[in-house]
């Protein structure tokens, strides 16, 4: 057989020299351009490749001791190699994956101080229950949404849309029962249980998931309370019709929610008056225009407001619900923050006559700061527990608990004040508070001040803005930007 020729490569050992570049006047014309051309030139080193020819041919043409000759094997060492036995190769080894444990997690639960309380009333949560959304491989939660983005692609649509829904309102049910269990019966259901229902243009009715949301019905048949809050910008005193319309709407779906489920009307919808837009009284009159004439029986009949801890207190809110008879939900969080002149007792015999008159039972709401909080914003915060009940609280009221940590910021003042019995393996370990940007500056001053290296710590979007002190110009392009 005809040899074959292959062609190799090999890097010559001497490099080839770089030819100098002439910066004449032949060739440039200003030291500019010579300074420029220098720059085109490489620094680098060329390397000449040199090819040469190799004869491949094939071992049966040619005898067994020239073919180990023109191997390319020539050593005695390789020789010796070749008349050993020729080892077996290995085969290849598998990563084990590593097995789960199996065994449930034990945690370490501190115990509590205990207090004493008169108290009998309903705690509640809102909307998420932290154990079972960790639960696997599928977790428990009525918050599952997507984006119009994914609306418009042709493999989801609105289909998929209202399939997430009724997936909501099977794991509402679920969690309902989970509350029975640990004695837990009240409960705000999340505004995202449909995604999307009162949109303008991908809104919809909730006819499709009737079957589901009567299976929801273990609220009415446990005696748990469900209520609802809409979000900030379901805003009734607006100035703007197109913001009025979407918050119209948007309590029409909770009603729709409600009317389904079964529900008396002790499920309340809970929103803000919103924001001033200039002028507070102006606002608080185009709410009661608008509540007047643009709301339906059934949304007057579930709406109640609530203080807020910037715009609107107690004092701003309760002469207008005493007017219009909407019931109140007093914030103790937001009192605090921005303060009513009356005393709290006084406000509470008032706001609670008002839900009295309406048949409606009260409710109110509790959070507590973090740890270190000094400027408004920072008191804003909710903190992941409570510890202590509000000394004004009546006896028979339902409280609803706003903390981070949701069902067991509730376990946590069963603990405290032996309100109910709690089942020890859905307990968890509450996490150490995270400092605010403010603290971290104060404490690596402080540090530096004593000479000691500041501790390391993970750099977040907000230390990067604090980091940009006024007089200084900021580094980066796009804080830059915003000065524009």
């Amino acid at each position: 057989m005809a040899p074959k020729r292959k062609r190799s490569a090999r890097a010559a050992t001497t490099p080839e020299p770089v030819e100098s570049v002439p910066t004449g006047p032949a060739l440039v014309s200003s030291p500019e351009e010579a300074r420029a051309l220098i720059r085109r030139v490489s620094a680098r080193k060329k390397r000449r490749v040199v090819y040469t020819e190799e004869v491949i041919v094939d071992e049966e043409d040619v005898p067994e001791s020239q073919s180990k000759q023109d191997s390319g094997f020539e050593s005695p060492l390789t020789e010796l190699d070749e008349e050993a036995p020729a080892e077996e190769a290995s085969p290849k080894k598998k990563r084990a994956r590593r097995k789960k444990n199996a065994e449930p997690v034990v945690y370490d639960i501190p115990p509590v101080e205990t207090k004493e309380t008169t108290f009998r009333g309903r705690l509640g949560y809102a909307c998420l229950n932290t154990v079972l959304r960790a639960m696997k491989p599928e977790p428990v939660f009525c918050s599952r949404t997507l984006r119009i983005d994914t609306i418009l692609k042709p493999e989801f649509g609105m289909d998929y849309c209202k399939e997430l829904g009724r997936r909501n309102v099977e794991d509402l049910a679920r969690l309902i029962q989970w509350n029975e269990e640990n004695h837990i019966k009240f409960l705000r259901v999340s505004s995202e249980m449909f995604p999307f229902a009162s949109h303008d243009k991908y809104g919809y009715t909730l006819e499709y998931a009737e079957k589901e949301l009567k299976a929801s019905d273990l609220a009415r048949r446990y005696g748990h309370r469900l209520t609802s809050h809409p979000g900030q910008f379901t805003q009734l005193g607006s100035p703007r019709d197109v913001v009025v319309e979407a918050a119209i709407r948007d309590l029409d779906y909770h009603c729709q929610m409600f009317r389904l489920m079964g529900l008396d009307q002790d499920s309340v919808m809970i929103i803000h008056m919103g924001g001033m837009f200039g002028d507070k009284q102006a606002t608080i009159e185009r709410f009661k225009e608008v509540y007047r004439t643009r709301l339906t029986d059934e949304m007057r009949a579930r709406l109640v407001l609530e203080n807020d801890e910037m715009c609107y207190n107690a004092d701003d809110l309760l002469p207008v619900c005493e007017e219009l008879n909407i019931p109140l939900v007093f914030d103790y969080h937001h009192n605090w923050i921005y303060p009513s002149e009356l005393p709290i007792p006084e406000l509470i015999e008032r706001i609670n006559a008002i839900w009295h008159r309406k048949g409606i039972k009260p409710k109110q709401h509790l959070s507590s700061p973090c740890p270190g909080a000094e400027t408004v914003m920072e008191k804003r915060k909710h903190a992941d527990r409570c510890y202590e009940l509000p000394p004004e609280l009546p006896d028979d009221m339902d409280l609803m608990i706003e903390a981070k940590d949701k069902e067991q910021a509730v376990f946590h003042l069963y603990r405290i004040y032996n309100l109910h019995p709690v089942i020890h393996e859905n307990l968890r370990p509450e996490k150490p508070a995270k400092p605010f940007p403010r603290m971290l500056k104060e404490e690596a001053a402080a540090q530096e001040a004593a000479g000691e290296a500041a501790t390391p710590r993970k750099r977040t979007r907000t230390a990067a803005k604090l980091e940009e002190l006024p007089g200084q110009f900021p580094s980066s392009p796009r804080a830059r930007s915003r000065l524009k």
